[in-house]
């Protein structure tokens, strides 16, 4: 978890404001390019600097546990699509002002955009379900115009505690509220959520603590807490994912149908599956570099089960 700068040593401190430094420079240096171009160029960076960093691999590494029907090729051009995807992600996340102006009026389309409005009607909590598949940010952006209400996100803080900061603001100009995850961010959250507000929330990441469900038909370790909230509040839960367009620039967003209140380990295996079957249209806009097969607690995927 990330920790304050004064519990940190002056070697740490030094080497997280060295970096800071450099990756103030680049996304710096980018945004004195147009818009269209700095996103599609930060793509190529991250399809190039991928092979170095071991995001090919750790990509081909999951593929190959979750789907290994694919042929080398397609692995190695899912790869290239999930690093050009994850580089212009991060390039849009630091460009709010034209991200929020070219996203504002997405496309929104799906089975679950009835359910959406008429809770917007009735005053009704409501939980975006989503991932980091295309990016997240544009579904908010989009449903922010078209509810007219704001829509609250649960962000972690990231280990450099000097670039965090640029971070997290980038993130305010996307829209507010902002809720750290934590102990004071899950209570703001919640008290947003009584008062019949909007989240959204990401679900695809490894979870300690939480329960061993599938994703891909493997084992995968997933907190339950969002299910037991819906249920808790009455909040309609819809999964909702951004898709990312052929230009590689804009998105269509797309919400499917609310998940039924049942029990939290059956409405988050349903959220799980319901996932995969988005991802397997298009492999490429989900972020298969994150470790989300792993072992916690004599639950997951164990290390040597892995390719």
């Amino acid at each position: 978890m990330p920790v304050e700068k004064s519990e940190l040593s002056r070697f740490e401190l030094g080497k997280y404001y060295a970096a800071n430094l450099v990756l103030k420079g680049l996304i710096g240096g980018m945004r004195l390019l147009p818009y269209d171009r700095r996103i599609a160029a930060m793509g190529a960076i991250m399809r190039t600097l991928s092979p170095v960093v071991g995001f090919r691999k750790r990509v081909q590494r999951n593929l190959n546990l979750t789907c290994p029907e694919l042929s080398e090729g397609e692995v190695r051009e899912i790869s290239r699509a999930v690093s050009d995807n994850a580089g212009r992600a991060i390039m849009e996340h630091f460009s709010p002002e034209g991200f929020t102006d070219r996203q504002r009026h997405a496309k929104v389309s799906g089975s679950g955009v009835a359910a959406f409005d008429a809770a917007v009607a009735e005053g009704r909590p409501i939980m975006m379900i989503t991932a980091h598949f295309g990016h997240y940010l544009a579904a908010r952006i989009a449903l922010q115009t078209r509810s007219d209400k704001p829509i609250g996100c649960l962000y972690r803080r990231m280990a450099n505690p000097y670039f965090n900061d640029m971070y997290v603001d980038a993130f305010h100009k996307t829209g507010k509220p902002m809720f750290e995850q934590g102990r004071r961010g899950m209570v703001e959250m919640v008290r947003s959520l009584k008062s019949g507000g909007i989240i959204a929330i990401v679900s695809d990441l490894h979870a300690h603590g939480g329960e061993e469900l599938t994703f891909f038909g493997k084992p995968a370790v997933t907190s339950v807490l969002n299910a037991e909230l819906a249920m808790k509040y009455k909040a309609v839960l819809i999964p909702c994912y951004a898709v990312r367009q052929p230009n590689g620039l804009d998105f269509e967003i797309v919400l499917h149908d609310p998940v039924p209140h049942t029990d939290p380990k059956t409405m988050t295996q349903f959220t799980n599956d319901d996932l995969e079957k988005i991802v397997r249209q298009h492999m490429g806009q989900w972020f298969w570099i994150h470790r989300r097969w792993k072992a916690w607690n004599g639950l997951g995927v164990r290390p040597e089960d892995m390719p």
